[in-house]
């Protein structure tokens, strides 16, 4: 039946209206989707926010998507029906234009370690998300100099949440459109693509593996490639994780010929109302980067998951636990211990476990657990809880996971420390060689559902830099203006003057050396000043994007702005696609070779729309 349903999305326009005895699609989003879409889940896209997809996009997401579960209910015709209804468009399987490809379509790695190059996630092993000045090719004084050089829009996407790696002079990076493109540094011209059988949110790896030159992912399957970065053709696929909804976010960080990769789940947040909930288990493997085996997998949470108590909804149903735990952020690799690094997330239905919301060490060499230090207790995320579609008689928690990865750092004394930001907004020094001590903790923000820091943190070995999210809603009052949604009932909007700003501590004390304040929204309820993307550091500057749309440049002596540009607009793009800009989130941007590099558009939990890669120089040619 999977077989069958792949088929229809693929081919979706051949459908012959009529074909299938079917509720229309309104009648099918009211029933199915309108709870949670028209407000009842923060984190749902709204249904304003779904028009700008494509059909095909929605189907496949019913299908063996984020929408797996909800599209279970559903026949091949109504799955069909809504995704038309949603969007507003019929099924074209429109794509790329011709003349959006370069001439050469063959990616030449031949000089590529002689040039300029940021790499997977964090740009090192120790995720640092931090830039040489001879890798960056840009200095400092050159930065308030920035011009738009190019913008490439994806089609029929609402988010651009892949983070591009530039090398070899192609940028290469994954879309929720399942596609992964590898594109001209410089011009922004198409050199190949490739069809991932899932959306592809993971940075790519790319490295020689017994001299042989690979780029690797994950997708929202729970599947890792490797690919051939000449060409896009596919050397090997893994599927790492049997759970029919587990996904990877977390780049897959390529050391001396082994991935090290992070699972995650979509468990939480896609239920239907007869969803057993839950069974997964978040883990940590390592493959071979030559073949794709399996040299070894851990889970964050040793059970397995069984049948505890009925979950107090009145159904006579049992929940089923522990399970959660999941790894959103790329392993941190620690040559010197042999040690592998990661954050996890929170439990989802108990009995908690002590390996929720933790920082762990995982040996590289066999994958046993070296040590594990958790930092909150009593967070159990049921997301039924959080919605209208269930009475509120089952655990709710803060949902304080760690979303980004560990840094790995050295000291001015010589000693080593993990620093790892967490969504309560407190961020975690602790020592590598001592179990995980904690050396320092500081509290930057009040945390929350979106709050702390999200999706990562940078250092320059000087000093550490976080972006404050603490992301919110407020209560919309009558005849306010704004766009509105209802989140339990309660109409809403985003609020102008929560969250924001970026901060600097000292590695070694914790202490806050500054703090740039947030944006200033002016009151705007479609406005939300939060930073939720992950920054990225240059000698004398660190760049951080806006839920406003903005991406900024803060000095790194005092973070006073230097370099602001407003993404939020439309652009005539290089590949001749309609593109927009809108929110900046998840991703951080990439510097290379005297361009800075960033994703714009992340339709999600009230957040603007769009769909494109940026990129910027000084010439801005």
């Amino acid at each position: 039946m999977k077989t069958i349903l792949i088929g229809l999305a693929l081919f979706a326009s051949a459908y012959a209206p009529g074909a299938f005895a079917a509720r229309d699609g309104e009648a099918v989003y009211n029933e199915q989707c309108a709870a949670c879409h028209n407000g009842g889940n923060e984190r749902a896209p709204r249904r304003e926010a779904l028009k700008s997809l494509e059909p095909d996009l929605v189907l496949k997401a019913l299908i063996d998507g984020p929408m797996a579960a909800q599209g279970r209910a559903l026949n091949d015709a109504e799955m069909h029906n809504v995704a038309i209804f949603l969007t507003g468009k019929k099924f074209t399987g429109g794509g790329i234009p011709e003349q959006a490809y370069c001439a050469d379509r063959t990616v030449s790695l031949d000089k590529a370690k002689d040039q300029p190059s940021w790499n997977g996630w964090g740009n090192d092993t120790a995720n640092t998300r931090s830039q040489s000045a001879a890798m960056a090719g840009l200095k400092a004084a050159d930065v308030p100099k920035l011009k738009l050089k190019w913008a490439f829009a994806v089609p029929g996407v609402i988010r651009v949440y892949g983070q591009p790696t530039v090398v070899g002079g192609t940028a290469f990076f994954g879309t929720a459109s399942d596609k992964v493109f590898a594109i001209d540094a410089k011009t922004g011209c198409l050199r190949w693509e490739f069809d991932a059988e899932a959306g592809v949110r993971t940075a790519i790896s790319v490295g020689q593996v017994g001299g042989k030159w690979m780029a690797f992912f994950g997708d929202l399957r729970g599947q890792v490639y490797a690919v051939d970065p000449a060409n896009g053709t596919q050397i090997w696929k893994e599927k790492v994780e049997d759970h029919p909804l587990a996904y990877i976010t977390a780049a897959p960080n390529l050391y001396q010929g082994r991935l090290y990769v992070g699972v995650a789940s979509r468990e939480e947040t896609a239920l239907s109302p007869d969803y057993a909930c839950c069974t997964f288990r978040g883990s940590v493997l390592a493959l071979d980067a030559a073949t794709g085996k399996r040299i070894w997998k851990t889970f964050t949470i040793p059970d397995e998951p069984k049948p505890t108590i009925d979950d107090g909804t009145g159904r006579n149903k049992m929940i089923i636990g522990p399970a959660g735990g999941s790894v959103w952020g790329s392993p941190t690799v620690d040559p010197k211990a042999r040690a592998v690094y990661a954050g996890t997330g929170n439990d989802y239905t108990g009995p908690e476990p002590k390996t929720t919301d933790a920082l762990m060490a995982f040996d590289m060499d066999d994958g046993h657990v070296r040590w594990v230090h958790q930092m909150n207790r009593d967070d159990v995320e049921f997301t039924p809880c959080a919605t209208p579609l269930e009475p509120m008689k089952c655990p709710h928690g803060p949902d304080y996971d760690f979303g980004s990865s560990p840094i790995l750092a050295t000291l001015p004394d010589g000693k080593r420390i993990v620093m790892a930001g967490q969504k309560s907004g407190i961020i975690h020094g602790v020592d590598p060689d001592h179990d995980g001590k904690t050396v320092w903790e500081t509290r930057i923000g009040k945390g929350g559902y979106e709050g702390g820091i999200e999706f990562g943190m940078a250092t320059d070995g000087k000093l550490l830099y976080a972006p404050l999210s603490d992301f919110q809603f407020k209560v919309a009052m009558s005849g306010e203006a704004g766009a509105r949604a209802t989140i339990m009932g309660v109409p809403t909007l985003l609020d102008p003057n929560s969250g924001g700003g970026v901060f600097a501590l000292n590695l070694t004390t914790g202490k806050i050396v500054w703090h740039a304040p947030p944006s200033d929204c002016h009151g705007d309820p479609t406005c939300s000043p939060a930073q939720t993307a992950a920054p990225s550091v240059i000698p004398g500057v660190v760049f951080s994007g806006s839920i406003d749309g903005h991406m900024r440049a803060y000095s790194t002596v005092d973070g006073k702005v230097v370099w602001d540009f407003d993404t939020k607009k439309p652009y005539q793009t290089v590949n001749g696609v309609p593109g927009n800009g809108g929110s900046i989130d998840g991703p951080g941007p990439v510097i290379a070779g005297g361009i800075l590099y960033t994703n714009s558009g992340y339709g999600y939990v009230g957040e603007a729309t769009g769909n494109v890669l940026l990129a910027f120089s000084v010439d801005g040619k």
